[in-house]
């Protein structure tokens, strides 16, 4: 009797993959050469395997729902003939340099290679708007597209592995920092919601600073454009946005803008967030945008730091309680960053600790 499972064909449409390209392979010398670089932010990780990683391109949908071909990088430990390692789907952080994204940057230094270097199948989208899909609006903090991208890559992933005989042991990790965070949050709930047929594999989500709270996150950004423009300032009451005159209001859309993105973007961002926020349309921002109120049946870890100015720490604390509320229990748990100060990207290095710490003892086969 063959035990093997039939290969799964690959499906037409969201999900299908395109083609693989081998990018490198990195030893584990090289990897841990480069995380012991001053500048890193990955710290206390001891490379294991060396590492090889190829680009993917797929199907996916846009933020207006058609379909697009997209990218994502996939990076295999180099393990013993049939080996099994566990999968991890990680969630860049907000990129501003489409260079830095993941299938772009398979470098020694990369989170996602970093993480393969510990024994993990990694898989990583570079996300709408990045890699072969640069040029097509980035759909910032939507739920829908930025779940769609992440399964629609594990799937193709899982397509490429089973034509390549790459197994994984059954196991799949999510993971992200910052937008990542979000972005994993909103993956994990699409998976429950729409019964994913990755789902009955997913053991644990670990998401750090992520503003999955899109109304307060932007309240927090509001108050910034007021302390920086004291005269527009006085006109921006929450409630009142939506009875300000188009260029006011196009004015703070810039200005929110500026806080948001880097002038030297080479990415485009779909701002509709933005719009949502400025005609005061909460259900808008609920409906589309925020991931917090919903009851996972799988473990989800948060990871923040109290002194977060860039993402509020409320959001963490939004989450865990809406969901303990929704009956989670402990399913759900919130651990401070103990950087100082606990800033946005001071917490960097902390939450990549945290992440490991918590797959340590629940993956197999690393």
């Amino acid at each position: 009797i063959n035990s093997n499972p039939s290969p799964t064909p690959n499906p037409a449409g969201r999900g299908e993959l395109k083609s693989s390209v081998p990018l490198n392979t990195l030893s584990a010398a090289e990897i841990a050469q480069a995380l012991a670089g001053e500048d890193s932010r990955i710290q206390g990780f001891n490379p294991v395997y060396a590492v090889t990683s190829y680009r993917l391109e797929y199907m996916t949908t846009d933020a207006q729902g058609a379909l697009i071909r997209a990218s994502g990088l996939l990076s295999l430990p180099v393990k013993a003939a049939g080996a099994r390692s566990p999968l991890l789907s990680y969630q860049h952080p907000i990129l501003f340099v489409d260079a830095e994204a993941p299938s772009n940057h398979a470098v020694a230094s990369e989170a996602a290679v970093a993480l393969a270097s510990l024994g993990f199948i990694v898989a990583a989208a570079d996300s709408v708007g990045y890699g072969v899909s640069k040029g097509t609006p980035h759909p910032y903090l939507l739920a829908a597209p930025s779940a769609a991208s992440t399964l629609d890559f594990l799937t193709a992933a899982r397509t490429w592995r089973q034509n390549n005989n790459v197994a994984d042991n059954g196991q799949l990790f999510l993971a992200g920092y910052s937008e990542g965070g979000y972005v994993t949050m909103a993956t994990h709930r699409a998976m429950q919601i729409e019964n994913s047929p990755h789902l009955p594999t997913l053991r644990m989500q670990v998401s750090g600073a992520g503003p999955y709270d899109v109304q307060t996150t932007l309240d927090v950004l509001l108050d910034q454009v007021r302390e920086d423009q004291p005269i527009l300032g006085a006109l921006l009451n929450p409630g009142f946005l939506r009875y300000l005159d188009a260029d006011i209001r196009e004015s703070i859309h810039r200005l929110l803008l500026a806080v948001l993105l880097p002038e030297d973007s080479d990415v485009q961002f779909d701002t509709r967030v933005l719009d949502y926020f400025l005609a005061d349309d909460r259900q808008a921002l609920a409906q589309n945008s925020s991931v917090y109120a919903w009851k996972p049946e799988l473990s989800v870890r948060l990871f923040h730091g109290r002194d977060d100015e860039t993402v509020p720490y409320a959001n963490a604390q939004k989450t865990l309680q809406t969901m303990q509320d929704l009956g989670a229990g402990s399913q759900v748990s919130l651990t401070d960053c103990t950087a100082t100060p606990s800033s946005h990207i001071g917490c960097v290095p902390g939450y990549l600790i945290f992440l490991v710490q918590q797959l340590g003892p629940v993956a197999q086969g690393l």
